[in-house]
């Protein structure tokens, strides 16, 4: 039925690195008209984001936010027995980045890699993934890495997302502990919904080619080619102030908890306007809404660890913490668990 508890494991410390460069949204008057762009910014909120050079990867965002950890907690190389790397945005086809980064991160040949592509929902995902993991009596310590490069599968012509989406690279390391508590999941799939958030070419369906490569206008304004990313925002967001609400009640029912009780709430940074009709939905105290989109943007699977990372000083020991995305697909879902002992580092720049 998508509900799981678990108990005793817990996020022990997270990084976060984004791209030096910095995208303003007024910067693109070339491509809409003042009006639009700020039509745009009182909606979504996002007034600037990063983008990585050409040379950059997703990860190479990750790998320094990792190296991060390494250098500024006690987690060493040596405690991580799986490595989960969480990406649309992969090294290369073959092979996959996690074993690329388990050798650059010199982590033993025994550890178990994956590679996971869930889009927005990714950290979610990797969290199911990693507490799972750690049922394991041999599992001690899951590494979850969600990073993505967008600004390398997008058009800044495309209307949907040539100002929405971001990049940046974020570690969670998530342990066993008898401090951590209960933690729920309610995790959900609507795969109905692939044409709403879809890159047409470049894979197998529709291999890459001088056509798919070729930019086309469309009846909206929007120019892009059909390898980057199409998103039907109203197919998005009538679902996701529909169903996430939902998710969010059936959760906390499954928790025996009240929206009330909640701490602190980590929303996928979707956009301003959607987020916060997903909280007033839930009867969620904005107040306790973190916000990072106004600085990055949307960042897809990163922008909840993003967003806590962002946000560190306002998270608090002993705190508990929603979490909700909604991913290509529709992959979605909630997450309720507790900040224990906690290490938040300080956000990197790549």
């Amino acid at each position: 039925m998508g509900l799981l508890k678990f108990c005793d494991v817990g996020i022990r410390t997270m990084s976060a690195t984004v791209p030096r460069r910095v995208v303003k949204t007024r910067s693109l008057s070339s491509y809409y008209t003042e009006d639009a762009i700020e039509k745009f910014i009182e909606a979504t909120g996002v007034e600037e984001r990063r983008f990585v050079d050409p040379d950059i990867c997703a990860s190479d965002l990750c790998y320094k936010s990792a190296c991060q950890i390494f250098e500024e907690t006690d987690v060493k190389p040596a405690d991580i027995d799986v490595l989960l790397f969480v990406s649309q945005t992969a090294d290369y086809k073959i092979p996959g980045t996690s074993i690329i980064l388990q050798n650059k991160l010199g982590l033993s040949k025994t550890t178990i890699v994956y590679d996971l592509n869930m889009s927005c929902s990714g950290f979610i995902h990797g969290l199911l993934m990693a507490y799972t993991f750690l049922q394991l009596p041999t599992i001690n310590k899951v590494m979850v890495m969600v990073g993505d490069t967008l600004s390398k599968m997008i058009s800044l012509q495309d209307k949907s997302t040539g100002m929405l989406l971001g990049d940046a690279g974020t570690v969670t390391v998530v342990e066993k502990g008898k401090q951590y508590g209960e933690s729920y999941f309610s995790m959900c799939t609507d795969g109905a919904n692939i044409d709403s958030v879809i890159i047409p070419a470049g894979g197998s369906r529709m291999m890459s080619s001088e056509e798919t490569l070729r930019p086309k206008e469309y009846e909206d304004g929007s120019v892009r080619n059909l390898e980057q990313v199409v998103m039907v925002g109203p197919d998005v967001f009538s679902f996701a102030i529909s169903e996430l609400p939902k998710d969010i009640k059936r959760l906390l029912e499954f928790a025996d908890k009240s929206i009330n009780e909640i701490d602190k709430y980590a929303f996928h940074q979707a956009n301003n306007f959607m987020t916060g009709f997903i909280a007033k939905k839930a009867k969620a105290d904005p107040e306790k809404l973190l916000r990072s989109i106004h600085k990055y943007g949307n960042t897809a699977g990163t922008s909840i660890p993003l967003c806590m990372v962002e946000n560190r000083d306002k998270i608090h020991k002993n705190e508990s913490i929603l979490m909700n995305a909604i991913g290509a697909g529709f992959a979605y879902g909630t997450v309720l668990l507790n900040i224990a002992d906690c290490e938040i580092l300080k956000l990197n720049e790549l």
